[in-house]
C-alpha cells in the first residue's frame, strides 16, 4: 500500500472542527487491549497517555467520490453508550444530558475454551458441557462532547475528509486498511469489570462467561491511521465545548 502525499486538510467534522492532515507523521505503535488493560490493572502508566485503537470490525467506514476526490472516514458514536451502572445518571437533564455519562470504543475481544465436563441438565441424559469465557475490552471515557456537539443524530461520530487522486484513495478503501486511533489519558479508576454467567442446558450445553473490561480516561485525540501507522487525519478535543452540551 502506498501511502499519499501531497493532499489538502480535510475541514469537515459534522461541520463542526478542522482537520488536519499529517500524512508525513509515524505513529507510536500499540500494544493489545489485553496488554494494556493488565499493565494499567498492574499500576502501571496511570495518569498517563496511552495509545488505544478502535476494534477492526467496530463500524469505521471508509468512502471516496469521485466526482469531488474526497475520502470521507467515519466512525459511528451515536448509539455507544456505556451502559454498566456506574455509567448511569438517574437524574440527568436529557435536555442538556445524556443518562449515561460515559461512552465507549471496543477495543477487542478475547475467548477461551476451558476444559468441558459432564452433566446433567436434563434427567437421564447426560452430556458433556463446554466451558467458554469471552473477555471484552473497552475504552471508556466522558468527553464525546469535546469533539461534537451534542445531538440528535443518529450519524453523528468522528468524521474526516481529505482529498485525494483515486490512485490514492484505492487503497485506503480495502477492508482494514484504515483505523481509528485514540489517545487517551488515563483516569482514577483507571479500570473497570463486570462478569456475567450463563450456566449450560440442554438445550444450550455451554457454560459461558462473559468478562467486559474497561479502560478509563479522557480523549485526549483521535486519529484515523493507515495499516503502516501512518496518521492520515487528527482531530484534537476542544474542552470548552463542555459548557455548550450540558456536561457538569
Amino acid at each position: 500500500m502506498t501511502h499519499p502525499t501531497s493532499t489538502q486538510p480535510g475541514l469537515l467534522l459534522r461541520g463542526f472542527l478542522l482537520l488536519f492532515l499529517a500524512g508525513s507523521l509515524q505513529a507510536a505503535p500499540w500494544p493489545s487491549p489485553v496488554a494494556s488493560y493488565q499493565a494499567v490493572a498492574a499500576g502501571e502508566g496511570r495518569g498517563e497517555d496511552i495509545l488505544l485503537a478502535a476494534a477492526p470490525d467496530s463500524g469505521l467506514e471508509v468512502s471516496y467520490d469521485a466526482a469531488s476526490r474526497r475520502l470521507h472516514l467515519h466512525y459511528p458514536m451515536a448509539f455507544n453508550q456505556l451502559t454498566e451502572g456506574w455509567s448511569w445518571r438517574p437524574l440527568a437533564d436529557p435536555a442538556s444530558e445524556d443518562y449515561y455519562r460515559f461512552k465507549y470504543l471496543p477495543l477487542g475481544s478475547v475467548n477461551e475454551e476451558r476444559d468441558s465436563y459432564v452433566g446433567e441438565d436434563k434427567i437421564g441424559e447426560p452430556e458433556t458441557m463446554r466451558v467458554l469465557w469471552r473477555y471484552d475490552y473497552f475504552l471508556a471515557f466522558d468527553n464525546l462532547y469535546d469533539f461534537m456537539p451534542r445531538g440528535t443524530d443518529d450519524e453523528a461520530g468522528f468524521d474526516a475528509e481529505l482529498t485525494l487522486e483515486p490512485e490514492q484513495a484505492a487503497p485506503l478503501l480495502e477492508p482494514g486498511a484504515v483505523s481509528l486511533i485514540a489517545r487517551v489519558h488515563l483516569q482514577d479508576p483507571y479500570v473497570s469489570e463486570s462478569t456475567t454467567f450463563w450456566k449450560a442446558i440442554h438445550a444450550r450445553p455451554t457454560d459461558f462467561t462473559l468478562k467486559k473490561r474497561y479502560l478509563i480516561g479522557e480523549v485526549e485525540e483521535i486519529r484515523f491511521v493507515t495499516g503502516q501507522n501512518r496518521v492520515l487525519a487528527q482531530l484534537p478535543r476542544h474542552p470548552q465545548q463542555k459548557q455548550q452540551s450540558g456536561k457538569p
